[in-house]
């Protein structure tokens, strides 16, 4: 009955509790998840992160979702992302950031190169000496128009696909100004499974400002996939099949490149604070 190792960090201030389960013998229940995100009762995150093994995660899929991961090496490491409501997420920008530098800060993957397998598939990662990260994210896929309602104010938005579903909105005015409190409203027909809304604006040639409302979560201080998504977006809107821009969000900045292959998010991982979780509030929490 030994207590239960974690780590804290964030990546751009979207901050995660890292659970290093190496054996894979952890049930991570979504009550759990709930309360180890939750910043009264637990230690307060946007998400959860398990360290697991490719394989760990592959037996416990469906047939259809084993298919769909064919490409992950059941012997590498594998990002078990939860959302701060206990629901499982494809994908996370931020998170897989944070991941990796934990890998490396923990001896498990040697510093450089090396893949990550997610929900989305496989994910290259490069970490560097200045404690940023970059991702390979894959394609940023457009697949339809949509709006989003915020306070009653209807926003078009492009509906893109990073791993995960995304509507990313270009406005006219600060973003800041913006309520995202309440949930933005979205089309459920085109977003059965919910949408990560972000509201973006330009600031100049190679820049955008963003806020983002994650599903599962809430608004948060920044979002790795919504920034590609709200960089894509913008592209598709001025007809660039490529570009590159920064986006700053409310937790920092980040570097985003589309190209003809995929994308690249490179930003800042930082690990705050690590500790052993109390096995009675553990079992507590079930």
């Amino acid at each position: 009955m030994r207590d239960i190792e974690f780590l804290k960090g964030h990546g751009t201030e979207n901050d995660f509790v890292v659970l290093p389960d190496l054996d894979g013998t952890l049930d991570l229940t979504a009550a759990r998840v709930r309360a180890l995100c939750d910043r009264n009762r637990g230690l307060g995150a946007d998400g959860v992160l398990r360290v697991v093994k490719g394989s760990v995660v592959l037996d416990t899929e469906t047939e259809d979702a084993r298919r769909r991961l064919a490409d992950v090496d059941p012997d590498g490491w594998f990002m078990d992302y939860r959302n701060a409501d206990g629901s499982i997420a494809e994908m996370c920008g931020n998170g897989l950031r944070l991941f990796a530098a934990y890998l490396v800060d923990a001896g498990l993957a040697e510093a450089g190169e090396f893949v990550v397998g997610t929900r989305s598939g496989p994910k290259p990662v490069r970490t560097h000496e200045d404690g940023s990260v970059t991702l390979h994210m894959g394609p940023a896929r457009v697949f339809g128009r949509s709006q989003a309602t915020v306070s009653g104010e209807a926003y078009p938005g492009v509906a893109i696909d990073v791993g995960n579903p995304h509507l990313a909105c270009l406005i006219d005015g600060d973003p800041t100004d913006l309520d995202l409190t309440v949930p933005p409203g979205h089309d459920p027909v085109l977003f059965p499974h919910g949408v990560n809304v972000e509201l973006f604006r330009r600031k100049g040639p190679d820049a955008i400002q963003m806020r983002v409302h994650e599903r599962g979560v809430g608004e948060t201080r920044s979002c790795g996939t919504g920034t590609v998504a709200a960089v894509a977006a913008l592209l598709h809107l001025v007809d660039e099949p490529t570009g590159t821009s920064y986006v700053d969000v409310l937790g920092g900045r980040v570097r985003v490149e589309i190209t003809e292959d995929g994308s690249t998010l490179t930003g800042p991982a930082v690990l705050v604070a690590r500790g052993q979780l109390d096995r009675r509030w553990w079992e507590s929490a079930s």
